[in-house]
């Protein structure tokens, strides 16, 4: 067999790796791969260049696992993409903010731009410096209200204005503790509001 050659060749590994991309981009968007397994050394990477890749083309996610971790959030609890025609939350039980030494944040970013929704409030995330201004459930937990509208008064403390179409979040957490990178702590999912 002749190995191919030529521009021809080229054009179909160009493809080829943009395939692999697109599955690479769609398992970090639903959590089935979290972006600690794409970042790290070279040791740590082991040659795995469609990491490298899809890490590059998603936004240079530069710091390793033990550095900072990223959540994605590309689609609802139910598998479904993020659309501001529709109301989400994300719910942290008592006791469950993000566990991190230094701090984390939740980002919402306006698709297919991927920029950040400009909206009345002027906020386009909700972090850990924000916690003692936020209203705690009856539980003593937090829930944080995704929406384009707002979600009432009495919980737009709480609310991460979201475009009426297509969005994507990202949850950094900054030094996670030991049980982020075990496993034993996970981010909730957003949920659909009814």
């Amino acid at each position: 067999m002749t190995p191919q050659t030529g521009s021809s060749f080229h054009e179909k590994s160009h493809a080829d790796a943009w395939a692999d991309y697109k599955v690479t981009h769609e398992a970090l968007g639903t959590g089935k791969i979290s972006s600690s397994q794409m970042v790290g050394s070279r040791e740590f990477l082991d040659g795995n260049y469609l990491y490298r890749m899809t890490v590059a083309a998603d936004g240079i996610y530069g710091n390793s696992k033990e550095e900072a971790f990223y959540p994605a959030y590309f689609v609802d609890a139910s598998g479904k993409p993020l659309d501001g025609k529709n109301r989400y939350t994300l719910h942290f039980a008592s006791g469950q903010l993000p566990p991190v030494k230094a701090f984390w944040s939740v980002t919402l970013y306006e698709m297919p731009a991927s920029l950040l929704y400009a909206n009345p409030l002027n906020r386009y995330l909700i972090n850990s410096a924000m916690v003692p201004q936020l209203t705690k459930d009856a539980d003593g937990g937090v829930t944080i209200h995704i929406q384009h509208d707002s979600p009432g008064a009495d919980k737009e403390a709480n609310w991460l204005p979201a475009p009426a179409g297509p969005f994507v979040m990202a949850m950094r957490l900054y030094w996670p503790e030991p049980q982020v990178l075990d496993g034993s702590w996970k981010a909730p999912p957003a949920v659909k509001v009814n």
